[in-house]
Parts: C-alpha cells; structure tokens; sequence
C-alpha cells in the first residue's frame, strides 16, 4: 500500500470498515485495495491520518465512510440474508440426500437475484444449453451463490469453476462442490476468492461462462471498457450476460435492453441471442472459436 500510513493502522483501519455486518465477508486484501486508491485520492484526508492516526478523528471517519460506500456500491448490491443462509448451508452438509432439493430452494432465496431466478432457472438453463450445447467446463465470474444452483441444470460430467470476492460464500461453494463430487465423481468443482476485473487474472478455458449481473459491478458507471476487456480475455465459446430489467427499487426500465452490448458484440464480431424474462434479460453471446 503506497501510503505512510504502517501495518497496525491500514489493520486498524480495514477492520473498523468491516464492522459493518453486510462487508464484513468481503476478503481484507480488497478492502484494502479500495482503501489505498481512497486515500490516493484524498491527499488530505492521508495527510491527517499521518499526523494524527486517531480512531476518533474526522479523517478517520472519513475515509471509513468513504470505503464503505464504495464497497456497497461494488460488492454488496445483492448480499440479503447471509445468517440465515450459513444456517441452511450447514443443515444441507448434515441432512439427508432427499431433504436437499428443498434447502437448496431456501439457500438460494436468501439473495435477491437467485431468489428471483427460482422460478426459470430450470428453464433458462434448458434454453441456455439448447444454444450453446451442453457444457462440459463452466466458468460463474461474479458467481455470488448462483452455483447452488447446479442442480436446475440437470448435467451428469462437468468441470465448474467459480469466482467471487466474497470468502464465506466461495468457501460454502467449495463445501457444496465436495459433496456433489462425492455423489458424482465426474463432477470437478473449485471456487475462487477473486475480483473478476483484475486484469493479471487468467480463465481455464470453458465451454461456457457466466457472468450474471456484473456489469455495472465491473464498469463503475465509467463507459464499459472494462466489460469489454473482460469479455475479450474469458476463454470460453459462449458467455451469458444479464442485466436486471427493474430498478433497485422494484421499477421497471423503460429500456430493459441495452444497446451498448449489442453495439459492442456487433464491433467485435459476436453473434448474441436474446432471452427476456420478467425480472432479468440475458445475452447468450457466442464468441468466435479462436481462444
């Protein structure tokens, strides 16, 4: 971290950002990361914590408020239960095989966009695989707990890899890979602590790759480059984009579609198709087949 600031105070610092309840999942190495640019960006704010490193300071304050803000905005858009869900993740490790598919269906109601997914994700995979084929390898970018729901997509052999910042849920998935590789052997799964928009960060190839709802998580309403970058270095053959179709606040958009990725898969020479639902919009972008 290029500030003056020493270990013991950016410590001191990345735990005070954390006490929040809805970031406290969040890895400390991206806390920190938003807390160095914070203070890189506010001389001031670095100045005055370099003099007097005062937890009840204004500056103190300040930059806590300020990191916070900027990681609801990036990460925490769509964490909603997550007590109820490490309960249920637990009582599914320890329950009968039979008894699943219900807490599966409850684990994945407790964040909002898997929630309002339960009613078609059977279909959308359905529809999904009747484009792109049936996968083999799956990469989830941004995965939140969506693969829990891999049940819904009904395949036998399959290689799943997925990425997300958020420890305590990669570390369920991974608990959830173990358990369906035990049932399954031809099932191979990883999850990843990782920002999916780091530019030193490298895909294994896939036949298909996910990338629900990160968009604007990835753009920081600054153009979309950075989905473009991304789009261009994922090295799988299909990639599924959504958008949501509503407003934080439960209101329609009065233009769900949005022309900037039809735009931007015309330019780069990507076929798409389009499947709309009543909540969330997917792109079903076909990649050339030169990764």
């Amino acid at each position: 971290m290029s500030t003056m600031l020493n270990l013991p105070q950016i410590t001191a610092l990345i735990k005070e950002i954390k006490k929040k309840k809805e970031l406290q999942t969040i890895a400390d190495h991206f806390v920190q990361e938003y807390l160095a640019k914070c203070l890189q960006q506010e001389p001031k704010i670095l100045r005055s914590l370099e003099e007097n490193f005062n937890p009840k300071s204004r500056a103190y304050a300040a930059v806590t408020k300020q990191v916070r803000a900027r990681l609801r905005r990036v990460y925490g858009l769509f964490r909603d239960d997550p007590r109820e869900r490490k309960r249920l993740i637990e009582e599914l490790f320890s329950s009968a095989k039979q008894k699943r598919t219900g807490l599966i269906k409850e684990i994945l109601s407790t964040h909002s966009s898997t929630q309002e997914r339960l009613p078609l994700y059977e279909k959308l995979y359905a529809k999904i695989f009747s484009l792109a084929g049936k996968p083999r390898t799956i990469l989830d970018l941004g995965c939140g707990i969506n693969p829990f729901s891999f049940a819904y997509m009904k395949l036998g052999q399959c290689t799943y890899h997925a990425y997300d910042v958020n420890e305590e849920e990669i570390q369920s998935i991974n608990q959830y890979f173990q358990l369906l590789h035990r049932e399954n052997p031809s099932f191979q799964g990883k999850a990843i602590v990782a920002d999916i928009a780091a530019a030193d960060l490298t895909f294994p190839k896939a036949d298909l790759a996910f990338l629900f709802k990160m968009t604007d998580v990835i753009d920081k309403g600054k153009g979309h480059k950075r989905t473009e970058e991304l789009l261009q270095r994922i090295p799988a053959r299909y990639v599924i984009i959504s958008f949501a179709t509503k407003t934080m606040s439960g209101k329609e958009m009065t233009a769900p579609r949005r022309s900037w990725m039809e735009w931007l898969c015309k330019r780069l020479g990507y076929e798409y198709t389009i499947l709309e639902y009543p909540n969330e919009l997917f792109y079903v972008v076909k990649k050339d087949n030169s990764h």
